[in-house]
């Protein structure tokens, strides 16, 4: 049954409907004119906390050595995916126990970065098979930034709109496919998204055959309302009341559209930002990021452990 649950315990509520203008101008505007938005969308950084980074500088952390995977807390080299358009990166990280299930996980605007590869290790530890690919291999293979420049930021919202979302959703596919045939994984897969991987992971639910998915305050989902009918798996969905790139009128929009699905389960965070689950960033709350990472856990066990 569908549920909108509102606030930082279990208890429902009805949710008033209202009209909306979309965030999504920047996701799904022409190229030239999602730039410009995206430089006055970036919000300020504090810039003690990293300093500005000049254009150069910036590209070059995007190719900051990468840790290497972790099998059973023991590294382990990159692996590639096989895509239809060719082959690409991707973090891998296996529990101590297999076969365990697994966990496709889409990434931020930040690339597959040390925030991403933590979340693998997480659901690692967790006794999944976590795997985290490169979707921005078309536009520049090893993107790994952070949220501590302007320079960064810019860059991140540079690749942002130069995304293509449906070859992103089909390199997803591909890394679902080719994580159930690996060895340790036991045959049952999902998948989980931040920001822009919390857009893929509805998709996932909406395109693919994945055994259920996990979204973390997903962008421009009002925008893919249309798609909800071919939700048949599980899908969480954890929604930010005060995230800055989904006003209330959008929320709205989101929770109406999905109110007869019965697949979903839908939490509202009260006073809560978007990215309010990033460790480290500027909106992260440790109350609200545990809560929510309880409730992805015990869905994934829930649809994935059979």
């Amino acid at each position: 049954m569908f549920a909108i649950c509102l606030g930082m315990g279990n208890g429902m509520a009805t949710i008033s409907r209202a009209g909306f203008e979309a965030i999504n101008g920047v996701m799904n505007a022409p190229v030239s004119a999602a730039r410009a938005s995206r430089r006055e969308a970036a919000p300020p950084r504090d810039k003690t906390r990293g300093g500005a980074i000049k254009w150069p500088e910036a590209r070059a952390a995007t190719r900051a050595r990468k840790p290497a995977q972790k099998q059973g807390g023991k590294p382990m080299p990159d692996i590639t995916i096989d895509g239809a358009d060719g082959g690409f990166g991707a973090y891998l990280a296996i529990p101590a126990i297999t076969p365990a299930p697994g966990v496709v996980v889409a990434q931020e605007i930040f690339g597959v970065n040390q925030v991403m590869r933590e979340v693998c290790d997480w659901l690692a530890g967790e006794g999944f098979v976590a795997c985290c690919p490169d979707i921005f291999w078309r536009i520049e293979p090893g993107i790994q930034l952070t949220d501590r420049s302007e320079a960064e930021w810019a860059r991140a919202f540079e690749l942002f709109g130069l995304f293509d979302v449906d070859k992103g959703v089909e390199d997803l596919k591909a890394t679902l496919a080719q994580l159930r045939g690996h060895e340790a994984c036991s045959g049952t897969a999902g998948s989980i998204g931040y920001c822009l991987g919390g857009k893929l992971a509805y998709l996932m639910a909406t395109r693919s055959d994945a055994d259920c998915n996990v979204s973390y305050y997903g962008v421009g989902l009002d925008e893919l309302l249309a798609e909800a009918g071919n939700i048949t798996k599980p899908l969480l969905l954890h929604v930010a009341s005060k995230d800055q790139f989904t006003p209330p009128e959008a929320r709205e929009k989101i929770e109406a559209g999905l109110a007869g699905q019965a697949q979903v389960t839908l939490h509202v965070y009260q006073g809560q930002d978007h990215a309010f689950a990033r460790v480290g960033g500027e909106h992260y709350d440790k109350a609200a990021a545990d809560l929510a990472n309880r409730r992805s856990i015990e869905m994934l066990k829930g649809s994935l452990s059979r």
